[in-house]
């Protein structure tokens, strides 16, 4: 940081001279030394990949998951510290659990149960998350949130959520240690277009490209979808589609190094 901000990172809850919040910063700071997470929004459904950086082969497979179950049709994928993200699931389940309970017991049992529409549940996490940068005696989550859900009304959605609280609405967006690599790859891709199997092949391949071996040898793919190929409910890690995404990640990996033996 700039010597102009000396004396000013104390606190969330005050500016330095230029007007930054240099917590903020920080929190930022510590998503950019996650592995890379992506989500990309096809026309029927939302993949979310994750680059899981492996620390110690003594873990089990599922140790140490970035990708998470809010409710049956609604999942998120968190990039930078895990126990700030596992958090702020927890606060997601807790919204979306509110939500069906205030609102099932007015529907008739004919009518079926009622999940949180993602854009409310986008508006009250993010506004928690923001909450944490405004008092003294707190410090921002250095975590971004990927949300994404589907279902036959407003078909598939994806929005991320920044340790400021501020959140958008995307196509395609990424986070982690190689965002920009990786949103450079998806800017290439017609989205609108592209049906579930080809979001998940992109996917695979932009992860595998994105990654550095030569300073984290070691990682596995994780991999959630939700949409109409899975009858609107979000499956992690289903077996069909995470090896659909590793194998196209591979053969990708492999042509890029072949190019560059060239």
């Amino acid at each position: 940081m700039s010597s102009i901000g000396t004396g000013y990172d104390l606190s969330a809850s005050q500016f330095s001279p230029d007007g930054r919040v240099f917590q903020i910063d920080y929190a930022s700071k510590a998503v950019e030394k996650s592995g890379t997470v992506i989500a990309l929004r096809g026309k029927d459904g939302v993949v979310l990949a994750v680059e899981k950086i492996v620390t110690s082969k003594l873990y089990e497979d599922d140790a140490a998951t970035r990708v998470f179950t809010v409710d049956k049709n609604i999942g998120i994928a968190i990039a930078g510290l895990h126990a700030d993200g596992r958090y702020i699931v927890d606060i997601a389940r807790q919204e979306a659990q509110n939500y069906r309970s205030q609102w099932n017991a007015n529907l008739d049992f004919e009518k079926g149960d009622r999940t949180i529409p993602l854009k409310i549940l986008v508006e009250r996490v993010s506004a928690y998350i923001h909450a944490y940068t405004l008092y003294s005696a707190v410090r921002p989550f250095g975590v971004t949130v990927i949300i994404a859900s589907w279902n036959q009304e407003d078909g598939p959605q994806l929005y991320k959520i920044e340790p400021s609280g501020t959140y958008f609405g995307y196509l395609a967006c990424a986070s982690g240690k190689a965002k920009q690599q990786a949103k450079t790859e998806m800017e290439k891709l017609k989205l609108g277009d592209m049906t579930t199997e080809e979001i998940v092949k992109n996917a695979g391949k932009i992860i595998y490209q994105v990654h550095d071996e030569l300073k984290d040898k070691d990682f596995r793919l994780e991999l959630s979808i939700v949409g109409k190929e899975t009858n609107g409910l979000y499956q992690m890690n289903p077996e069909k589609w995470l090896n659909m995404a590793s194998e196209a990640g591979q053969a990708a990996k492999m042509d890029d190094d072949s190019d560059n033996d060239i």
